[in-house]
């Protein structure tokens, strides 16, 4: 097993908290959970509603792979933390799957949370294979 490699990604949003946007360790990379901020200006209101939050995250998502060298495609298992879940459960799946499809989708975890940084309504993290 070689040594992990951790990465900040500058396109990608400013972390909210202690920690690397990806490590890799063996071909393997996990990607930090990343919250609805704007990765131009973090300082700005987190967007309304769910769906623009799950856009929002999953388009930081998309500058973290994208900044270490890998897409979507390389995605193997998502987690996704919703603080209202049984209210958004089915909002942020319309715009979840809309990244993924039609191609098979990767493996996934949804939990209901009692809170999120910046009383976010959702966060996600990524397991991707190099």
């Amino acid at each position: 097993m070689t040594l992990p490699t951790f990465s900040m990604v500058d396109a990608a949003p400013t972390p909210v908290g202690p920690f690397s946007h990806a490590a890799e360790a063996d071909g393997w990379v996990f990607l930090t959970g990343q919250m609805p901020t704007d990765p131009a200006d973090d300082t700005k209101p987190l967007p309304e509603g769910v769906q623009a939050q799950t856009r929002r995250v999953m388009d930081n998502l998309i500058l973290v792979l994208e900044g270490i060298g890998l897409s979507l495609d390389n995605v193997v298992s998502v987690r996704i933390f919703l603080t209202e879940f049984k209210r958004d459960y089915a909002s942020m799946n319309e715009v979840y799957k809309s990244y993924f499809l039609p191609k098979p989708l990767p493996a996934r975890t949804c939990i209901g949370v009692t809170g999120l940084a910046r009383d976010a309504l959702v966060e996600i993290d990524f397991v991707a294979k190099r």
